[in-house]
Parts: C-alpha cells; structure tokens; sequence
C-alpha cells in the first residue's frame, strides 16, 4: 500500500491491515525456518509496510492527545 492511501484509512482499518501484516510475516519466517521461502525480499516490505502502519498510529494519538490537552 501507498503511504497516502495509508494515511487516508481510519485507525480501525490500520490496525486490521497491521494484524493481517503480521500474521503474514510469521507465516513467511516459517517458510524460511523451513527452507520454503521462494521470495525473501517479501519479508522485507512487509516490515516496512508494519513501521509505516505504526508510524501513522502513533502520529494520530499523539495529535489526538495534544488536541485534548489544548
């Protein structure tokens, strides 16, 4: 996913896409453990797609907190 689309999601649709990223990236490091993996690189992005999810989580609730303060 784009960052932009990801910023455009709601937070409930970021933590489900964040829940499916990692149920995925545990299912590829088995296929590693075990000498299945055909596209390692896979593991990769999907780490990088999880960061960019967390990144945009946590900038939502630290303006949601500021705004709350103000």
């Amino acid at each position: 996913m784009k960052i932009k689309e990801l910023r455009e999601s709601t937070v409930e649709e970021l933590s489900a896409r964040r829940r499916e990223l990692k149920q995925e990236a545990l299912n590829l490091r088995i296929q590693q453990q075990s000498g299945q993996l055909e596209n390692p690189s896979r593991l990769k992005l999907i780490r990088r797609e999880i960061a960019r999810i967390e990144t945009i989580i946590t900038d939502r609730s630290r303006a949601a907190a500021v705004k709350k303060a103000a």
